[in-house]
């Protein structure tokens, strides 16, 4: 069995483990959650259902002396992206934790890095390029031809057409739709339910259908 520790005692990190726990996700057979690790202090209630016991936080897993799988249940995509840049242990491995149900249309033209999390109803077509540490929360739909780079969050229900770019650390809100053929670049927010028409600007958040750049008073 793989010992396997969710990093991130909140909702997502539920959701993560209750899958695991009830061979929703690919391979947990194979997988056995030993506990979970969170920069809070949970010493006086560290034991949880799904979780597991707490195990500490990023200075005992970097002290961990046997191999460990661990997946990291953060939905913010910056904080996905420093926890992961603080994990110096070698002995920690960042498997892709992806539903049993996820649908890949075409495998030979499929390429995805480590520390992913798919949850279920997602579905890709072909020419798919995905980078490292990216969640996508339920009933995610990728086109042909999209590449996405490394931490990005994708709410549920959202829509990316083909031929689409998206770089690091975005976060695309639920129910939401890009067009065909932009270029995302890193930060960006576009809020549920809104429509992505143009190429955004780095760092900037996008509301409404077409989506504007919502201006912070």
């Amino acid at each position: 069995m793989k010992k396997i520790a969710i990093y991130g005692r909140g909702g997502l990190g539920h959701e993560v483990a209750a899958a695991i726990r009830n061979g929703r996700v690919k391979d947990s057979e194979d997988w056995e959650i030993i506990g979970y690790f969170d920069d809070r202090d949970f010493s006086d209630s560290h034991s949880d259902r799904l979780c597991g016991d707490w195990l500490g936080g990023i200075d005992r897993l970097n002290d961990w002396t046997g191999p460990i799988g661990v997946i990291l249940c953060f939905g913010n995509p910056r904080t996905r992206l420093a926890v992961a840049a603080k994990v110096k242990n070698p002995l920690v491995e960042f498997p892709n934790c992806i539903a049993s149900d996820y649908r890949v249309s075409d495998p030979a033209s499929y390429l995805i890095g480590k520390g992913n999390i798919i949850q279920g109803g997602c579905n890709v077509t072909t020419n798919i390029s995905i980078g490292d540490f990216n969640l996508f929360n339920g009933s995610v739909v990728l086109g042909h031809d999209v590449k996405i780079g490394d931490g990005n969050v994708f709410m549920p229900g959202c829509r990316i057409s083909g031929e689409v770019s998206i770089g690091d650390s975005n976060l695309i809100g639920a129910m939401s739709f890009v067009k065909q053929g932009l270029r995302i670049g890193s930060d960006i927010t576009l809020s549920p339910l809104s429509a992505l028409l143009t190429k955004p600007k780095d760092g900037q958040t996008y509301i409404g259908n077409p989506a504007k750049k919502f201006r912070f008073d």
